[in-house]
């Protein structure tokens, strides 16, 4: 479906090389702030206390922080569970204080706040685990990566494969490059965002590379830089309107969906608008610096009694 249509196809190969130039000097500014800051890593990477409570009417979330934050626990996470009456709370770890006591002051606090509050549950993650969690964290995005090589490698040619994995790391790099500059909490939530942002890319760059083997079938008397242009000017109606939508499904979400959901919809948004700029501005200038030709895609044929042409 289209709702405009651009006629004249937009040069966007001849931008390429500065194009490559910005996101190289964005990638290397990710890195390292990630080198000199590091992420701020959330309680279910770091360990901590995890505290789950109930009230008898729906709770204050807001009036929850600032009892936190007047105990000295600015970095706590407070979300609703479940209902709007249940509460959890999630609490860094202090060296000097155990997890049970921890516990003890918060719920005195909160008791002074609300007597009809009380206790569910409380847990404490171990910094093991929050170490396994990385671990685990840094497999999957791995494995994702891997399988978007082999899946662009099989589906049409190694030289997209490897085009596009690294604009899809470029977006995850930058994602992680903004956590780790304004220091910004980074917890499973997050991790969850950019692994839906790489498959969220790759299908972008999936529907550019598609249309680009479409027309070096189609357009054998163009150049390589005349089948990309097209290419991408061809798709930009359906790129407007997929992400221009999904943009503002996450922008809901990001203003109105709370604590809880601010830095998942905060990852969704940083990713789609780079994950835009690099199917488009990253990803088919690599395609042209690694060489890829007519003959990559459309294989000579031989005909009985006649030269091989391509």
């Amino acid at each position: 479906m289209e709702f405009f249509r651009i006629k004249r196809d937009i040069p966007f190969m001849s931008w390429g090389k500065y194009t490559t130039t910005i996101s190289l000097l964005t990638f290397i500014l990710a890195v390292f702030f990630l080198v000199t800051k590091g992420l701020n890593l959330g309680v279910d990477f770091t360990g901590g206390t995890v505290m789950e409570v109930s009230y008898a009417e729906p709770a204050n979330i807001n009036k929850i922080r600032d009892t936190l934050i007047k105990l000295g626990m600015p970095d706590a996470s407070v979300q609703n569970f479940g209902t709007s009456r249940d509460v959890m709370i999630r609490l860094p770890a202090k060296p000097d204080t155990s997890s049970a006591r921890l516990s003890e002051t918060v719920m005195a606090a909160l008791s002074q706040e609300d007597k009809t509050v009380e206790t569910r549950r409380v847990e404490f993650v171990g910094p093991q685990v929050g170490k396994e969690l990385v671990e685990n964290g840094a497999l999957a995005l791995l494995i994702v990566s891997l399988g978007i090589v082999a899946y662009l490698a099989v589906r049409f040619e190694w030289k997209f494969g490897v085009s596009g994995i690294i604009a899809n790391l470029h977006d995850v790099v930058i994602i992680l490059g903004f956590f780790a500059f304004f220091q910004w909490e980074f917890s499973l939530t997050v991790l969850a965002a950019i692994l839906a942002i790489l498959g969220y890319s790759v299908n972008e760059s999936v529907v550019v590379f598609d249309r680009i083997r479409e027309n070096f079938r189609k357009m054998r008397k163009a150049s390589v830089e005349q089948v990309i242009n097209n290419a991408i000017t061809r798709t930009m109606s359906r790129t407007i309107i997929t992400h221009g939508s999904t943009q503002m499904v996450v922008v809901s979400m990001l203003f109105f969906g709370g604590e809880a959901l601010h830095y998942f919809a905060l990852a969704l948004t940083i990713g789609i608008l780079f994950g835009i700029y690099s199917s488009v501005l990253v990803a088919s200038p690599l395609l042209m610096l690694l060489g890829v030709s007519r003959e990559d895609i459309v294989k000579p044929e031989k005909k009985e009694g006649a030269e091989i042409v391509p």
